[in-house]
């Protein structure tokens, strides 16, 4: 985007402004404790080995790692698919892209969004008294009503889509000619005495980086570390400001949308162990747009003062999708009805009392291989089998061919984390866990199909491009 805006989001001076509107010792009444306030930090296509916490090697996010210290560290954690905008959808509806619609990124040209059908966390939480605001990448629409604003966000501060899509005549150019657009009226004051939902994406770390010390002579990887400790400095930041205004009743929670853009080489992250490697050794990237581990595990971090335990790491096996009943638990409102939810309330697994997560996990196609949306890989407990593999582009240029298995491969994740080697299919342990897995991804098969399903809408129309004129609904990028 424009200079001035990328550098405003990046900085992260919405954000902290909007945290001293909504933040209020007000808050706290006579009575105690109210319902707790929500903020959410999605990190841009950041690797599960990003993070120092989890990753010896890196070096550059000391304000996450402290997190990790004084919260819960999930390193089993996995984004509900392994792109953006069915990543999103799926966090803010708590369902899969087979049940919300949303399967793969809409781009800069789509007509569609989110369906209008689908509740999201912000609508729940609204409805029952929170001040919601949402902060930078949204990419699940931006024309109409499907905007944030008419989507549960009362105040929204942000990009319509990945800051390389642009808004000009010519998508895809990294810095079109256009200033920033207006930002939305800040919240007043009278509204900090409610609890507060926060959603912020961020456009960390997808490229092209832009970082405010950049200098000439930065290589493509210096330069990502430079952005890396950029979106740390930012998360300090946020967490500061939340705890020194209402830390003892803020959960704030930190994860990814997908794992690197491996395309992008040395401006890609890090993987840590999840290499890939059966993929890779036949070409192709097994980061972002896959179902090896590398697309969708990602870092996670539970904060939350007196309430997470500090200095605990989770091997649970849990999802963004379990965000939203966990957080409408925790605001004590109930699940829109008439729809299945992909996600579990995972609150005994946050307060230290349990380790029970998910019994299985179904990773959909995002790009690489099979039909969008497809649930063409299984995890059920330390097994991951997989009908369909394939690799995304990488960074040498070369694409994994798409491969249809009629005996899925089967990985144990707790031997083999880099998925090098798929477990013999004449093997006890194979067949034991074959039927297994048969079974749980029927039973998601046929409740799906029972279930109150969407249908986004992806076609495309050169005039919705948003512009820069604040009075103009769609148009060509133009001056105010």
């Amino acid at each position: 985007m424009g200079g001035l805006f990328l550098k405003v989001l990046l900085l992260g001076a919405s954000f902290t402004g909007l945290l001293y509107s909504l933040v209020d010792f007000r808050f706290y009444g006579k009575t105690g404790l109210k319902r707790p306030n929500f903020v959410i930090i999605l990190a841009d296509d950041v690797g599960w080995g990003d993070l120092g916490a989890n990753w010896a090697e890196t070096k550059d996010t000391p304000q996450l790692d402290k997190m990790a210290s004084e919260g819960m560290r999930f390193v089993d954690f996995h984004a509900p698919a392994s792109t953006c905008s069915p990543s999103r959808a799926s966090l803010l509806t708590g369902r899969l892209g087979v049940r919300n619609g949303v399967t793969h990124n809409f781009a800069i040209s789509s007509v569609g969004g989110l369906p209008l059908n689908e509740t999201t966390l912000a609508q729940v939480l609204q409805e029952a008294g929170y001040v919601t605001g949402m902060i930078g990448k949204w990419h699940l629409g931006h024309h109409g009503l499907y905007q944030p604003n008419f989507r549960g966000f009362s105040y929204y501060f942000g990009i319509p889509y990945s800051h390389d899509m642009g808004c000009s005549d010519t998508p895809g150019y990294n810095h079109p000619p256009c200033p920033a657009c207006p930002p939305a009226v800040a919240l007043s004051q009278s509204d900090s005495s409610q609890p507060f939902f926060l959603y912020l994406a961020l456009t960390h770390m997808h490229v092209p980086l832009t970082v405010t010390r950049q200098s000439a002579d930065l290589s493509g990887q210096r330069l990502y570390g430079e952005s890396l400790r950029e979106m740390d400095s930012l998360v300090g930041r946020i967490k500061d400001k939340v705890d020194s205004t209402v830390k003892e009743n803020t959960f704030l929670w930190f994860t990814g949308d997908n794992g690197p853009w491996s395309q992008k080489c040395e401006l890609a992250g890090n993987v840590g162990p999840f290499a890939g490697l059966w993929q890779t050794n036949r070409g192709g990237s097994s980061a972002k747009q896959t179902t090896w581990e590398g697309g969708h595990r990602v870092p996670a971090i539970a904060y939350w003062p007196n309430r997470v335990p500090a200095n605990v790491t989770s091997t649970a096996l849990l999802s963004v999708l379990d965000i939203f009943p966990t957080i409408a638990s925790l605001a004590k409102v109930s699940l829109p009805p008439r729809r299945h939810f992909d996600g579990l309330d995972i609150s005994e697994v946050l307060f230290g009392h349990s380790q029970n997560g998910q019994r299985a996990l179904f990773h959909p196609n995002s790009g690489a291989a099979g039909s969008y949306g497809a649930l063409e890989t299984v995890r059920l407990g330390q097994y991951k089998a997989f009908y369909i593999t394939g690799g995304a582009k990488a960074c040498d240029g070369s694409l994994g061919p798409e491969q249809h298995h009629k005996l899925p491969l089967l990985f144990n994740l707790q031997e083999d984390p880099a998925e090098c080697a798929p477990l013999d299919s004449s093997s006890a342990v194979y067949q034991d866990i074959l039927p297994k897995v048969t079974e749980v991804l029927a039973d998601v098969l046929q409740d799906i199909s029972g279930d109150n399903t969407s249908v986004a809408d992806y076609s495309h129309d050169p005039s919705v491009i948003p512009c820069c004129n604040a009075l103009e609904i769609a148009c060509r990028c133009q001056l105010l």
